[in-house]
């Protein structure tokens, strides 16, 4: 195999050069092997990364050529970050999930895996003005609820699935709940603070919805979804565990009314005690979400207050005890979670803890900025060797929550209401 540098000018237009080899960015400056590069899959962006010059074979720098790196569609894990050194007026990047791209026979090739498939989350092509119909047609059926319009914010001008799944009627519905949150984690998408150097891409919501709005919405999606799911915690808001009474009051609407659907909760997982208070309310799942295994990269990317890591892995323990779906939300990151302490520590944790499903999701950051922060690896082993010994543990790859997979395991003895 044969690897071209792809690379873009200062005008954004792309071009191959067959006669420099590329180097990609492992948590250590290498060429991609083979096994680890295919063709760019369909809706695969390309990002350019300004002031930014690529590496090249002989650990080299193509000057007065700007890196350029892929941004990957849903169901793929990145295996290698793009290789660049950044000059003096290099600007901070944006978060996205920037992943090497090089051109293999004069076809764009990017270092990832395939790993989850799923027609919930296949990205959709709205005609003019059609969103907005759809939006329209819900919203009419429940004019005073505040809630859809923070979903129509977040599908409209965010794209998020879980939001324009409310309005479509398919798969996991979102029920964002909670204003505020207890970590502040370095590349949040809803609040950063001004030394990121970059504003935040999406607007939190503002307010506490009630137990009310938000069982209203719950009860229209199971109404009309088979298999559906609601989840409370999406990435428009803070910490949904600060709003426990809301949420059990939620769940007690909605399981006095219908036995339908799952009930899941999207969490930092940093209040065990609370988390067990939702179980006993009726919760079924729960996506506890992580950057690492390990105390010290958890810490520095989450900057937790109040808790730490070990709350985290005793909700996820907790629940798995309690018989709930426990999915985590793994943000993965080539140089870190391939990193062999962090593996064994992964391998450690899962022994003894039935996880269903490891949702591997690119931590989307500047990747210079999450190596000042946690560090360069000492022996990593690659993302392919990451994600082979976690599926090894039991438990299963993945991108998505798959509605037929995530059926409760806890018997419920309540009967369905029917779609009006």
């Amino acid at each position: 195999m044969t690897t071209a540098l792809a690379y873009s000018d200062a005008r954004g237009r792309v071009y191959f050069d067959a006669h420099r080899e590329p180097l990609a960015d492992g948590g250590i400056l290498r060429a991609p092997l083979a096994g680890e590069l295919i063709p760019a899959p369909p809706a695969t962006v390309l990002a350019q990364l300004p002031s930014r010059a690529p590496f090249v074979a002989g650990k080299k720098v193509a000057v007065r050529r700007t890196a350029l790196a892929a941004l990957l569609p849903a169901g793929y894990t990145r295996l290698l970050l793009p290789a660049y050194r950044s000059g003096p007026e290099a600007p901070a990047l944006g978060l996205f999930g920037y992943t090497f791209v090089c051109a293999v026979d004069g076809a764009l090739h990017v270092a990832a895996l395939r790993t989850d498939r799923s027609e919930d989350w296949k990205p959709r092509t709205f005609a003019s003005g059609e969103l907005e119909r759809i939006i329209e047609a819900r919203r009419a059926t429940d004019r005073q609820n505040r809630v859809l319009d923070q979903l129509e914010l977040c599908s409209r001008e965010y794209g998020c699935f879980t939001a324009q799944n409310v309005f479509l009627m398919r798969g996991e519905a979102a029920l964002p709940v909670s204003p505020k949150c207890n970590a502040r984690c370095v590349a949040c998408i809803s609040e950063l603070e001004p030394e990121a150097g970059i504003p935040s891409p999406q607007v939190r919501i503002g307010y506490e919805a009630t137990p009310d709005e938000l069982a209203r919405i719950a009860l229209f999606h199971l109404a009309r979804v088979r298999d559906g799911i609601v989840s409370f915690g999406q990435g428009c808001e803070g910490e949904p565990l600060l709003r426990t009474t809301t949420i059990a009051r939620t769940i007690e609407r909605i399981r006095a009314s219908t036995s339908r659907g799952t009930l899941n909760l999207n969490t930092n997982g940093s209040l065990p005690a609370s988390l067990r208070s939702l179980i006993d309310a009726g919760l079924d799942a729960v996506r506890i979400s992580l950057n690492s295994f390990r105390t010290q990269p958890y810490a520095a990317y989450y900057r937790p207050s109040g808790y730490g890591l070990d709350e985290v892995l005793e909700s996820a323990r907790s629940a798995a005890q309690a018989g709930l779906r426990v999915s985590l939300n793994y943000l993965t990151h080539p140089g870190v979670s391939d990193e062999r302490l962090e593996i064994e520590a992964a391998e450690s944790f899962l022994s003894g803890v039935r996880v269903e499903m490891i949702q591997t999701r690119a931590l989307n950051i500047d990747p210079e900025r999450y190596f000042a922060l946690v560090g360069r690896p000492r022996e990593p082993l690659g993302m392919r060797t990451a994600l082979q010994r976690l599926a090894a543990t039991g438990a299963r790859l993945g991108n998505f929550t798959h509605r037929r997979a995530i059926a409760p395991l806890r018997a419920r003895a309540v009967e369905p209401v029917t779609p009006d």
